[in-house]
């Protein structure tokens, strides 16, 4: 049984209303308690918030049973996680003994005692369950509140909305998130493929499953030898490298295919009874045929001298998803991962992202300037940089917003640069610039390279990040509010 969101009604806990966040400080987790404490504080949004979490977490599960995790709490640990970076040890170590964090929570006991305390895995299991489908609709409410905050006081600044509903100056750029996978090569990939199928063998005859498998560690010895033998001749020099290149490479296969042969035997006896066994069965099954596409892809490059057609690789066979980009820049000149393209707003608050699949910058811009047209956002102005330019993306975005700031590529014709020299286009484009240290920050708050291993929890971990990031530009606006009224007050009593 999971309860849904509630008001702060614990006896023996401090109200959350009432947990004191510095002000006057550099902490991130202070910045993000600061956000959290105004969204439970302000029923139109926490509403808004829960009934998203209730629908996901709460519905159809049993009403009877020990009460799990309340959303409120699953919230806050989730964006603690990200906005600090941190691993789920950390989280678990925070969520038990940082005063600040488990007041926000609304856990904090009054009598000195530890109270609630979290175990690991309910942590892990509890904070999972938010998927990037949910944390998109919840980033829209963050959002919301963010535009309340920055807006809700004093004259708006030079360029900026005045209202909620008023006209924006959006700016998109792209950067690539990282996985967390070693540098691909076929040979590399061809030792992966080999360990995980000679390690899935070997759990089978624990099991009882097989037998006649008694040489798993000579196995591993053998190949990853040969492995790096390969990965010697081919990057050093010397001469008859062609010759020395053939033999190791020949070697490698040969032991590479007898353990094809030996897999390939295996799963012709159909091992396993019980599920678990059945799982087994299904990763050697892939493992193998890995591992038989990389002998193809080995002996074709490096013995027959065939270039590989791209769309046949494959980067890593843990996250075959990940794709090898080249955005064109000297550090670094090639990154493993997925393209993600942000749009922000003029106070710096993410208001949407995309994920790319294997689409470039110029594919991207019209959905997402269309998205943002059906989220209701009126754009006065939408910057871009060269890598989005296209004639047609223009002429369509221009038919919608005021003004579309996107550098040609290439050579400009004399109206091209009359426009591109203007003072409307040249300023635009100059603030634009912002939003690399935006991309920045938000590396900072767990972008810089994702530990999740598979697609579904690698987009989570996107989405978690980018409602870390508005929460924590949320919280330093509040932060530094409650600083210009306290000095205000200050000043006034002296």
């Amino acid at each position: 049984m999971r309860k849904s969101f509630e008001p702060q009604l614990t006896l023996g806990c401090t109200p959350i209303e009432e947990v004191e966040i510095p002000a006057k400080t550099k902490s991130h987790l202070a910045a993000l308690a600061a956000a959290l404490k105004y969204i439970y504080v302000h029923p139109e949004w926490n509403e808004k918030i829960f009934a998203l979490l209730s629908s996901k977490l709460v519905r159809g599960t049993n009403k009877m049973g020990r009460t799990g995790m309340s959303l409120w709490e699953i919230f806050v640990l989730a964006q603690v996680r990200l906005c600090m970076n941190i691993s789920y040890d950390e989280l678990h170590h925070i969520a038990n003994y940082d005063t600040m964090v488990r007041g926000i929570m609304g856990v904090l006991p009054t009598d000195y005692t530890l109270g609630v305390q979290y175990q690991y895995q309910n942590i892990y299991d509890n904070v999972t369950l938010l998927d990037d489908e949910l944390l998109k609709q919840i980033n829209d409410v963050i959002v919301a509140v963010g535009h309340e905050v920055f807006k809700k006081k004093g004259k708006p600044a030079e360029g900026v909305s005045a209202s909620p509903c008023a006209t924006m100056r959006c700016k998109v750029d792209s950067f690539v998130v990282e996985s967390d996978t070693h540098f691909p090569t076929d040979y590399n990939l061809l030792w992966d493929s080999a360990r995980k199928c000679i390690d899935t063998a070997e759990w089978l005859v624990r099991e009882g499953c097989i037998t006649g498998w008694r040489k798993s560690r000579h196995w591993h010895k053998s190949l990853k030898g040969l492995m790096r033998g390969v990965g010697r001749v081919t990057s050093g020099g010397g001469a008859n490298k062609e010759e020395r290149v053939e033999q190791a490479v020949n070697a490698y296969l040969t032991k590479a295919r007898a353990l094809s042969s030996k897999i390939h035997a295996i799963l012709m006896t159909n091992p396993g009874s019980t599920p678990a066994q059945m799982v087994k069965v299904v990763e050697l099954t892939y493992y193998l045929k890995m591992l038989d596409k990389h002998i193809d892809l080995l002996d074709r490059r490096l013995l027959q001298g065939e270039v590989i057609p791209h769309e046949e690789k494959i980067f890593s066979i843990f996250q075959p998803y990940v794709e090898f980009i080249k955005k064109g820049k000297l550090h670094p000149n090639v990154e493993i991962g997925k393209k993600l393209a942000i749009t922000t707003d003029e106070f710096n608050l993410i208001i949407d992202y995309q994920i790319a699949q294997n689409q470039a910058d110029s594919e991207l811009i019209i959905p997402i300037a269309q998205r943002l047209h059906q989220k209701g956002y009126r754009m006065q102005s939408l910057s871009t940089d060269k890598g989005f330019a296209s004639k047609e993306a223009k002429e369509k975005l221009e038919s919608f917003i005021q003004q579309v700031i996107m550098p040609k590529k290439g050579k400009r014709n004399q109206k091209e640069k009359e426009l591109e020299s203007s003072k409307p286009f040249k300023r635009l484009k100059n603030k634009h610039s912002a939003i690399e240290s935006n991309i920045n920050e938000l590396e900072h708050r767990g972008l810089d390279r994702v530990p999740n291993r598979t697609e579904r929890t690698f987009n989570h971990y996107i989405a978690l990040a980018i409602t870390a990031y508005n929460l924590h530009k949320i919280g330093r606006k509040l932060q530094a509010d409650q600083m210009a009224e306290e000095q205000a007050r200050q000043k006034q009593a002296a």
